[in-house]
């Protein structure tokens, strides 16, 4: 009976809860706004953070992603926050962790992504006493280095900092053009207990909030220009993700031609009527000859004309036909010379001008100027359709662009991927518009204004970050079929994330262009007439590679093996594919632009 009793009071005890510490309190905000993956590497420093997300992911709440190394942690919280708009969240532990994670930081604020890098650091009593990794003030000073690539950068030295610092940390993150920023946070102040893990502050709200600055006689001078400029010509940029069906619809009202900066062309159909093609690194023929035709006004949207984007600064660009439309100031500087800036929210400003334009009957003679007969002209199109062996580059990107279905999301890591992809990736058209209604009547999901069906690095360039962002990009949207396109050289340095979409089944088909070589080192030494030197890599069979992690692997030689392969099955399968693609590596990529900025061309 005893044994009875104390069986009965064993089952209904009451389990003491934990006591909340402040790393409760960091995923609380987290879940807030509506984040659901942290992306990272564990380690000592950073152990209570893991803790509370092991607490919330049993209550459904956001869980880890475990990255092989840093940089492929803040890749893959690059990929995820452009696909869904969330914030990106990424952390190491302190010293090289920190430093490993550096990297993904920097091209996430020289991009404009929202990103929240987290990095533990030693408690604070053992600061200059030689701690273990230690990475402040008094160490190997880690947290300084982020100040030159962070919106943000606070180290939290007090509990009562925590919370305010947090907050602003989200906030500076949100708020346009979006960026990274940067906490480090000590053991004893992550482990520190809170009186309550409800935040304190509503940052829902505020990313909820949409932006509508306009200014208004700004755009009242735009509207005069095109109503006396016959000849218009669009310049898409990157920062036109949520704009771009306003843009659109301002293209057709303004009978006007476009082309797009490279990283702006998975934003737009690239078979539309009136596209050019790219204009800047990688880009085609016909968006420079647009240009160079002098058309009465030109309208760059959301770009910040760096090398790569402006074809090495192009006079036929930059000069006073150009209107400048951004809600940057740091882009805007840099069109000193235009006819008109425009700041403020584009999508808010295009829809504006549109209601202006409708509102004035604009039936101006644009309407006549230009013909919707665009061409865009590829520099090789007989590669583009070659059957040789082995595979020319181009003809690689024309079965891409034909195989993968229409929601597929393209990733290209900077090198001849990038250029390849930007020149000649062309697939169906699935932009959503605004007002687009689904097969059951109801109103299409919104896509994230950074999200594009090709994602690529313009400025800060790392190679090896498509891989990450890949994987990231199919965390945040386990729906649709991801495809990386990368190089040898940039698979070999990041090479090892391929394992993270193992273990969290994603579809992500990666495409290695075999060529043995660091191939834009190779063929810029060659076009540059310089010594042939550092640019060879050792022969690597990447499907056995794959194989050992047990991943689906081929070896591609042939045209003919490559439309043999059942692209259906790879981007329905639940985890990773790699394509070993032994490509011409005689074929010279379109990268002059980039040589004559170099000076090895004149």
């Amino acid at each position: 009976m005893d044994a009875e009793i104390s069986l009965a009071h064993h089952k209904h005890k009451i389990v003491p809860q934990p006591t909340p510490e402040a790393a409760d309190l960091l995923v609380a905000y987290l879940e807030q706004i509506g984040v659901e993956y942290v992306f990272g590497v564990p380690g000592g420093a950073i152990e209570p953070l893991y803790n509370a997300m092991a607490r919330s992911q049993r209550r459904g709440g956001l869980r880890p992603i475990v990255a092989r190394h840093e940089a492929g942690a803040a890749f893959m919280a690059d990929g995820y926050a452009r696909e869904t708009g969330r914030l990106g969240v990424c952390c190491a532990t302190s010293g090289p962790g920190s430093t490993n994670m550096l990297t993904g930081v920097a091209c996430a604020h020289d991009n404009n992504i929202p990103l929240l890098a987290i990095s533990g650091l030693p408690v604070i009593s053992s600061f200059g006493k030689g701690a273990l990794q230690e990475s402040s003030s008094t160490g190997v000073n880690a947290f300084a280095m982020f100040d030159h690539c962070t919106r943000y950068n606070a180290m939290v030295t007090h509990p009562s900092q925590f919370e305010r610092k947090l907050a602003n940390a989200l906030m500076t993150a949100h708020q346009a053009p979006g960026g990274a920023v940067h906490l480090a946070i000590p053991l004893d102040i992550l482990r520190g207990t809170v009186a309550s893990v409800t935040p304190a502050y509503d940052l829902a709200a505020l990313f909820k909030h949409e932006p509508v600055l306009i200014d208004e006689h700004a755009v009242l001078r735009l509207k005069d220009e095109l109503e006396h400029s016959p000849r218009v010509v669009f310049l898409i940029g990157a920062a036109c993700g949520d704009a771009i069906e306003a843009i659109m619809e301002l293209a057709e009202l303004t009978r006007a031609r476009f082309v797009t900066t490279p990283d702006a062309k998975g934003f737009i159909n690239p078979l539309h009527p009136a596209y050019c093609g790219v204009f800047g690194f990688g880009g085609h023929l016909s968006a420079t000859a647009l240009l160079a035709s002098a058309p009465d006004i030109v309208l760059a949207f959301g770009t910040g004309f760096s090398e790569l984007i402006s074809r090495g600064w192009c006079d036929s660009l930059l000069n006073n036909r150009l209107v400048h439309i951004d809600n940057s100031e740091d882009n805007l500087m840099r069109s000193p010379m235009a006819k008109l800036h425009v700041r403020g929210h584009i999508r808010s400003t295009c829809d504006h001008l549109i209601a202006l334009l409708k509102a004035d009957a604009y039936r101006s003679n644009v309407h006549r100027a230009n013909s919707y007969q665009a061409e865009v002209t590829f520099d090789s199109p007989e590669s583009y359709h070659s059957e040789a062996t082995p595979i020319k580059p181009q003809r690689l990107m024309k079965t891409l662009s034909e195989r993968c279905p229409p929601t597929t999301r393209f990733l290209a890591d900077i090198g001849n991927s990038m250029v390849w992809t930007v020149h000649y990736l062309q697939p169906r058209n699935r932009r959503i518009k605004r007002e687009q209604q689904n097969a059951e009547g109801q109103q299409s999901e919104q896509r994230s204004g950074l999200a594009s069906w090709l994602r690529v690095l313009m400025d800060f360039c790392p190679m090896g970050w498509s891989i990450g962002a890949a994987v990231g990009t199919a965390r945040g949207n386990p729906k649709d079929p991801v495809v990386c396109i990368t190089g040898d050289g940039a698979y070999l340095m990041s090479g090892q994330e391929i394992t993270v979409a193992v273990m969290e089944q994603l579809t992500v088909v990666f495409v290695v262009l075999n060529d043995s070589a660091l191939g834009m080192v190779k063929h810029g030494q060659r076009i540059a007439k310089a010594e042939s030197i550092g640019c060879e890599i050792s022969p690597v069979d990447y499907s056995k590679l794959a194989e050992a992690m047990n991943i689906h692997g081929h070896v591609i030689h042939s045209p003919q093996e490559l439309d043999s392969l059942d692209f259906d099955a790879m981007l329905r399968r639940k985890g990773p594919t790699l394509l070993d693609i032994r490509i011409d590596a005689e074929e010279v990529p379109p990268i002059s632009v980039r040589m004559k900025t170099l000076g090895a061309l004149q």
